[in-house]
């Protein structure tokens, strides 16, 4: 009897934009042709994808060792920045291991998490900030948001003003959020600059160093509302500074590649902020004609032990406790592995043609 062979469902959906696609066609993916890594807000979902960081960083990219550049907003910038200080594979451990074991409880106020967020970043970048500034190959880019007016305070009255001023504003224009926040770019001052033309908010550029590179990454990260707004960063302008997610949740940018954006995300859509979200707002296509995005089908997530990836909710979420949501995290990441696994045969056999999807 001739036995059927079962083919498990793809681990791993891949989109992407008309110039990319094209190359691929034409010459395969190759890491050489990759020179810009996004990295979006979305806090743990970030290190549901751990294994597919592994298989770029500590696999795909070393067969090529180029100057690169890591855009990062939130969690985003977390993983590139472990990435830079301790190596792709121990650092995306690192990572999990913090923010898997970090709790929360519905009475903490703003500086409760604010100083456990941080006390997690220390832990995370240790003495290792050199390495992520000064690092041969990554040059990393950190996204934030200086607040303007009201949204500069943390009190409650002038927050959720604010807050409800930025939803009124984007229901009518994106742009229009523009007068409650504008966009930093925290780079260090070695090697080539990421810069992006001018567009509806303005922009920041700031110098990242060994001395402020932690309050930059714990600026990217800091969403208003739940954790306090960083302040006195080192050799930047007095403000608060703000989630890099609020303007560039899923880095929508125009991105300056000659070649390959490489994109490991978690969903198979890119929505440019994050109160974007509310009104369903996508991608500009002219912004990623260049993109290769990468993400977990909906076939893997439906088979993890949650349903979907690692979730902030889980922190709070009723019938969830402490030990049973590290457990499932935990197996979660595991899981990450497969997307690793299929990314890196689909380039031994270049198979891209068969499964890659317009973006």
């Amino acid at each position: 009897m001739t036995q059927i062979l079962q083919r498990h469902p793809p681990a791993l959906t891949i989109r992407a934009g008309h110039l990319a696609r094209d190359l691929i066609l034409k010459e395969g993916l190759q890491p050489e042709q990759v020179d810009i890594v996004p990295g979006a807000a979305g806090g743990p979902k970030g290190i549901g994808i751990q294994g597919l960081d592994q298989a770029i960083f500590a696999d795909f990219f070393e067969r090529c060792p180029q100057r690169r550049t890591l855009i990062g907003s939130s969690i985003g910038s977390w993983r590139f920045a472990s990435i830079a200080a301790h190596g792709a594979k121990q650092g995306t451990e690192r990572l999990a291991e913090l923010y898997t074991h970090l709790s929360f409880h519905k009475k903490m106020t703003r500086q409760d998490v604010s100083d456990v967020c941080r006390d997690m970043l220390l832990a995370l970048i240790g003495d290792r900030a050199p390495h992520v500034v000064n690092h041969p190959n990554y040059h990393l880019a950190v996204l934030s948001v200086k607040a303007q007016h009201m949204f500069q305070s943390d009190k409650a009255l002038p927050l959720l003003a604010s807050i409800a001023g930025i939803v009124g504003a984007t229901a009518v224009a994106r742009k229009h959020s523009r007068h409650f926040m504008q966009r930093v770019i925290s780079q260090p001052s070695l090697g080539q600059q990421f810069k992006i033309p001018d567009d509806a908010f303005q922009t920041h550029y700031q110098e990242l160093t060994e001395t402020n590179v932690s309050a930059w990454l714990m600026a990217s990260a800091s969403i208003p509302g739940v954790m306090s707004a960083v302040q006195n960063i080192p050799d930047a302008p007095q403000g608060s500074y703000r989630d890099g997610g609020l303007i560039d949740y899923h880095i929508d940018l125009p991105f300056p590649s000659k070649g390959i954006v490489l994109y490991p995300h978690f969903t198979d859509s890119i929505t440019p902020g994050w109160f974007d979200k509310l009104f369903k707002r996508t991608a500009h296509p002219d912004h990623q004609t260049r993109t290769v995005l990468l993400s977990p089908s909906s076939e893997y997530l439906r088979s993890l032990p949650l349903g979907r990836l690692p979730d902030r909710k889980d922190f709070t979420l009723k019938g969830l406790d402490q030990h049973q949501r590290i457990k499932l995290w935990k197996q979660s990441i595991a899981e990450s592995q497969r997307l690793g696994d299929e990314f890196l045969e689909l380039v031994e056999k270049q198979h891209f043609a068969e499964v890659m999807q317009a973006l």
